[in-house]
Parts: structure tokens; C-alpha cells; sequence
């Protein structure tokens, strides 16, 4: 099996793999596809709390027998976790589901907090979600404590506005390592990938392949992603499918792609899509850019995403 196993730097110094394994979803099926994963070669993999994949990660790396120390673990903090007296707690319950002493990147989710408690959807008695009150960049001072006690290498964020990234960067000490948030030929985000570039923030890119994910009904009505013309066209010159050319262009432009995939063939093609784009053929899939954002919870979350950013 022929991939590049490219390896980009965080501004730590540290080393991240930038093909990543995603576990949203499938919770049931994770233990099995993170073990194919890590024998097919991946050695970052990504969870959350919110996912519950947390434990079938752990027992897979666990499974593997492959050394803690070459594997690189993101997992996410959850919005009810956001009251700075409750992160350090809900990061030893990850590392405990993990079966790990340390995560190599932990990530606060999403800027918007929930009410503290041990509902991760606190409900109201109209059946909306019940929003804290707890600021985001309190929340981050609080995950800046567990990189000095050395359960968290990195720390970082994701699905932050510019403006609120910029409020973070101002009002905090530790610059955030990765920011992951939705990204794809679609939703290029030129203008937002250059402000992390001259900051020194690595991107992560989920949902790299769009609307191949039937969760998102905004996609629905539209032909995907992976099936674009340019895509197949530039990838039939490589030998590479659309899904493997979109995965390639993020890291061609230095970002890990974490996607997600249960069929073994499927995990391991996804491998594959770590190879080098020629430069017109990145620039051939930048011109592919609709703006066009699939996931936005703003409503049930009760907190306004993106909103100035492009595709909001």
C-alpha cells in the first residue's frame, strides 16, 4: 500500500500524522475499524467525548499492541465540561476511557458552553438545549493548566469564529496548537487558512469530504463532493479516486485530514490519499470553492457560529 506517511509540526515542535482516523459516529462499530486503522498504518486518531468512542479507542489501541508513545491522540472537551473547575475532570474521565496518562492534543469542542452537569444535551422543559454562561477563553485558561501538569501536550480549539480566535489569542498565554473545523473543496476558507498560517496555528480539516456525510441535510439536494468532475478528472492522472485528491489537497496545503470510514478497503484507501499534488492541480482544486458550510448547529446550540466567516 503506496502513501506518502507525511508528518506536519504544531507550533509545540511536536510531530502530528497528517492522515488522522475520525470516530464520529458508528459508536458501536469504533473498536473495530480504530484496530484496522492502526494496522493499516494511521497513527493519529481522533475522538471526542460527545462521540462515546472514547472507551472502543482505547480498547483498540489498547488491542494493537502498538506503543503509546507513536500514537497521536486528539480528543475534545464537551460543552456541559466548560466550567473551569469541571475541564480537569472531564479530561481525566477521557484519559481514563482512553486507558492513556496523556493526550497528545485536546481540543475545547465548540466556544458555546452548556450548563454544567452530567447531561452532555442539558434540557429545558420546552426541550431545548439549556446554554451556560461560563466564557470560552476562562475555559481555555483552565485547559492551559493541563499542559503545565502534563496531561495534555497541546491544547487547542474548534469550530471557532475568527473573532473569537482572535479574542482567545489576546487574552490567553498559550497559543492554540491545531483548530479544527470543517474544510473541504467546498468550503476552502482561503482567507481563514491564511490567518492561521501567519499565527502559527496548525488547521485539522474534518469533514474533509463534505457532503459525503448524511447527517448534514444541506447536502442533500446537491451531487457530492467526492463525485466533482475535477476532482476524478485530476485524480485519473494519478491513479487516485475524488475522496483520495480531496484528502491530498488539504495536505498540500499543510493541514490534516481526519476522515472517518467503518469498511476496511475504504480505511485503508483513505490512507492512500496522503500522496503529492503538482502545484496546478492544487490550484485546479482551490477554484472548486462554493462556500458552502454543511454543519451548523447555531440553532439548537443557542450561540451564533461563524458568523464572519465564509459560508456561515
Amino acid at each position: 500500500m503506496a502513501y506518502a506517511n507525511t508528518k506536519l509540526k504544531l507550533n509545540t515542535g511536536a510531530t502530528i500524522p497528517a492522515v488522522g482516523f475520525g470516530t464520529w459516529q458508528d459508536k458501536d462499530a469504533q473498536e473495530d475499524a480504530v484496530l484496522e486503522a492502526l494496522k493499516a498504518g494511521y497513527r493519529h486518531i481522533d475522538t471526542a467525548r460527545i462521540y462515546g468512542t472514547e472507551p472502543a479507542v482505547g480498547q483498540a489501541i489498547k488491542k494493537s499492541g502498538i506503543p503509546r508513545d507513536e500514537i497521536f491522540i486528539t480528543t475534545k472537551l464537551w460543552n456541559n465540561s466548560h466550567a473551569p473547575a469541571e475541564v480537569e475532570k472531564a479530561c481525566d474521565a477521557s484519559l481514563k476511557d482512553l486507558g492513556t496518562d496523556y493526550l497528545d492534543l485536546y481540543l475545547m469542542h465548540w466556544p458555546s458552553p452548556f450548563a454544567s452537569g452530567d447531561e452532555m444535551f442539558p434540557k429545558g422543559s420546552d426541550g431545548s438545549v439549556i446554554a451556560g454562561d461560563t466564557d470560552y477563553v476562562d475555559t481555555y485558561k483552565a485547559m492551559e493548566k493541563l499542559v503545565k501538569n502534563g496531561k495534555c501536550k497541546a491544547i487547542g480549539i474548534s469550530n471557532f469564529s475568527k473573532a473569537e480566535l482572535e479574542r482567545l489569542l489576546k487574552e490567553t498565554s498559550v497559543v492554540p496548537a491545531a483548530h479544527q473545523i470543517e474544510l473541504h473543496p467546498y468550503l476552502a476558507q482561503h482567507p481563514f487558512d491564511e490567518f492561521h498560517r501567519s499565527k502559527g496555528i496548525h488547521i485539522t480539516q474534518y469533514s474533509p469530504f463534505g457532503n459525503q456525510n448524511e447527517i448534514y441535510d444541506k447536502g442533500k439536494s446537491m451531487g457530492k463532493l467526492i463525485d466533482d468532475p475535477v476532482l476524478a478528472e485530476v485524480g485519473a492522472k494519478y491513479g487516485k479516486s475524488g475522496a483520495q485528491v480531496a484528502l491530498a489537497w488539504g495536505i498540500a496545503k499543510g493541514r490534516t485530514v481526519i476522515p472517518k470510514s467503518k469498511t476496511p478497503a475504504r480505511i485503508r484507501a483513505n490512507l492512500e490519499g496522503d500522496f503529492k499534488l503538482d502545484p496546478a492541480d492544487v490550484k485546479k482544486i482551490d477554484s472548486l470553492d462554493k462556500k458552502l458550510r454543511f454543519n451548523n448547529p447555531s440553532k439548537s446550540f443557542k450561540w451564533n457560529f461563524y458568523s464572519d466567516l465564509e459560508g456561515a
